[in-house]
């Protein structure tokens, strides 16, 4: 179904706001490439790691397990993320909302249940 012209027209200030936010954005990456230093040495081309000594290559392979741990954070918390509308509409939604926000947790618990089991949150 189009949307008629006064409907289109509410959407006009996001929109705006997301041109002066993107000509923002590159207005301030262009004007420090264009002011900014281009003097390279040889101390300014060194890895610097919060004022510790490089130690080693950092290539070095290490457990997966850290990246795991770091995906299912970001996964579990963009769900929790979903519940808070829930919260805030809690008493409008009724009934429904109510089942509804169980079947989800449900299914949260299913998925967190599943990777207790394949202990993937298990470190050796």
């Amino acid at each position: 179904m189009l949307l008629s012209v006064s409907q289109s027209l509410d959407y006009l200030p996001i929109v705006l706001m997301f041109i002066v936010a993107l000509g923002f954005v590159a207005l301030v990456m262009g004007v420090t490439h264009w002011m900014g230093p281009r003097r390279k040495t040889k101390v300014k081309l060194e890895t610097f790691e919060c004022g510790i000594e490089v130690q080693g290559n950092a290539r070095t392979p290490f457990s997966i397990k850290y990246f795991l741990v770091a995906i299912l954070f970001v996964l579990f918390d963009v769900e929790v993320i979903f519940m808070y509308p829930w919260a805030v509409n809690f008493k409008s939604l009724g009934l429904l909302g109510i089942i509804e926000m169980f079947s989800f947790i449900a299914v949260f618990l299913v998925g967190f249940f599943y990777i207790l089991k394949k202990g993937a949150l298990k470190w050796e």
